[in-house]
């Protein structure tokens, strides 16, 4: 999440050139928020009485006020985390733009967030600003904890067995469907291919068949201006900022909110019943026995879609970039569809899907080498203990899945893709914490299986047509700018498997 700082600055400017209103807004803003720093770190000075016994984690410190490390972590944040371990041990922390980070590396460390409380290490503190203008007041982290736990439940509800087991055959021909238009050979865009695909796949399997007959391009935009929220510009700066992507967030937000009133409201007074998740949400009741009300319902499949939209997108194309680079291991992949489901490849179904072993092995390294999310963040409300050394609250507590999962201690080969290491009972040695590409303990993602039925029949689907190779052989470099790492040029040549 916490990447590339000093881009993030180069495109608030840009965005705020030819807006004059933002450009009048956006730099007092900056001043505002540099003298707020000042004064804070001189009423600190002042007041400040070190207590006794205590032992912060270590401190990299930087002659750049306010920015602190912003610019050194921007650049290459993965080669600053790892020189700091090496320097530092696993717990250590820097400032970056007026904030506190201490980074927790290593299973050890990372014990410390995936076992806290909420109240301990807080989660709303740190994503609210990003999600509620997105998502809509009322749900995920705008309430509290308790009650996004019973949102959660009511998701986990519709994310079953019995629902993955329809959602194979939707999702093969959604992506059939979308297939048809690339022909029998071509280069094209991967990661803007697999976006669309996950989108209308998600669509069709979470939303229901109302909403997903809607999305035509001016949603698919919509959408698109929605999730052009989850930025770093909305992640550092006041919501009400007049900036153009922040206009167009909350109008998006608004407009597909109405399409889903107007589901929701037809469904209400349709006496037929669909065995979907708006269904799903529509009949949920808290505990108290409150019914969740309309816009309740839609800020939720809102969140249901976009939060799982980019891990499973960016997942789904680095992996084709693995596969064309590794040829051997995507014939492997297609020669187990023949060896699954017989040599004539009939439809996909659900009780298969999870034989293809080679495949899901490839998903798992994707994961550990591009994990979609760089860092995961908590706000710390307590005191916390940690390697023999002290967090005081305010720090934002992290752990990084891509460090993690490229420490040499803990990985063999640590930086080559290797999918048959899943083969061994113990692929990271052990260490309960060294793959979290989903999180893990009481923060583990309710939508993992999903994912994995999603990922695994639309690969399906596109290795019994096509093949895949790099262009020229260039593999994508890591695009930082993004709060989701993304390929940097994605693109891939596909040409039709001849049967």
């Amino acid at each position: 999440m916490l990447v590339s700082l000093v881009q993030a600055g180069s495109t608030l400017l840009e965005e705020a050139v030819g807006d004059s209103l933002a450009s009048k807004v956006l730099l007092p803003c900056a001043f505002l928020l540099l003298l707020a720093y000042l004064s804070k770190l001189a009423f600190k000075h002042l007041s400040a009485v070190e207590p006794e016994n205590v032992k912060y984690p270590p401190y990299i410190s930087s002659p750049i006020p306010f920015l602190g490390h912003a610019i050194s972590f921007g650049r290459s944040p993965i080669e600053f985390l790892e020189k700091a371990y090496e320097q530092y041990g696993p717990v250590f922390s820097f400032t970056m733009v007026g904030k506190t980070f201490t980074y927790l590396v290593g299973s050890d460390a990372a014990a410390l967030l995936f076992n806290s409380k909420n109240e301990d290490l807080n989660a709303e503190d740190v994503y609210s600003r990003l999600t509620t203008p997105v998502f809509g007041k009322g749900v995920a982290y705008d309430v509290p904890n308790p009650i996004f736990l019973e949102q959660k439940k009511m998701f986990k509800t519709g994310l079953n067995i019995s629902h993955f087991k329809r959602h194979v055959s939707l999702i093969e021909e959604e992506t059939a469907e979308y297939l048809k238009r690339w022909g029998d050979s071509g280069v094209t865009n991967f990661f803007e291919a697999l976006s669309e695909m996950i989108i209308l796949t998600a669509s069709r399997c979470l939303h229901g068949k109302e909403i997903r007959g809607m999305l035509d391009e001016k949603v698919a935009q919509l959408y698109a201006d929605l999730d052009g929220g989850f930025t770093h510009a909305a992640w550092l700066l006041p919501g009400w900022l007049p900036l153009p992507s922040f206009r167009r967030r909350d109008r998006a937000h608004r407009e597909i909110k109405q399409i889903f009133y107007e589901v929701i409201q037809r469904r209400r007074q349709s006496e037929e019943r669909e065995d979907d998740m708006l269904q799903t949400l529509m009949d949920a009741t808290y505990k108290d026995g409150r019914p969740l009300n309309d816009d309740e319902i839609a800020g939720m499949l809102i969140g249901l879609l976009l939060a799982g939209q980019h891990t499973s997108s960016t997942t789904s194309a680095w992996m084709g970039f693995f596969l064309a680079k590794n040829k051997s291991i995507q014939e492997q992949c297609f020669a187990e569809q023949k060896a699954v489901y017989g040599e004539d490849l009939p439809p996909l179904e659900y009780e298969q899907l999870k034989d293809l072993h080679v495949l899901d092995r490839c998903i798992k390294e994707t994961l550990r080498l591009r994990p979609p999310i760089m860092t995961m963040m908590r706000m710390a409300r307590t005191p916390q203990s940690v390697g023999g050394y002290d967090i005081p609250p305010g720090h934002q507590v992290c752990v990084s899945p891509t460090v993690n999962h490229r420490l040499k201690d803990t990985w063999v080969k640590n930086t080559e893709f290797i999918p048959d290491r899943y083969l061994h009972e113990n692929p990271a040695a052990g260490e309960k914490f060294a793959y979290v590409p989903f999180g893990a303990g009481r923060h583990r993602c309710i939508g993992e299986n999903f994912a994995y039925v999603q990922i695994k029949t639309i690969w399906s689907t596109m290795l019994r047509l096509y093949e895949f190779d790099l262009v020229d052989g260039y593999f994508p470099t890591i695009n930082y700018t993004t709060m989701i790492h993304t390929p940097n040029n994605p693109m891939i040549r596909y040409r039709r498997r001849k049967v």
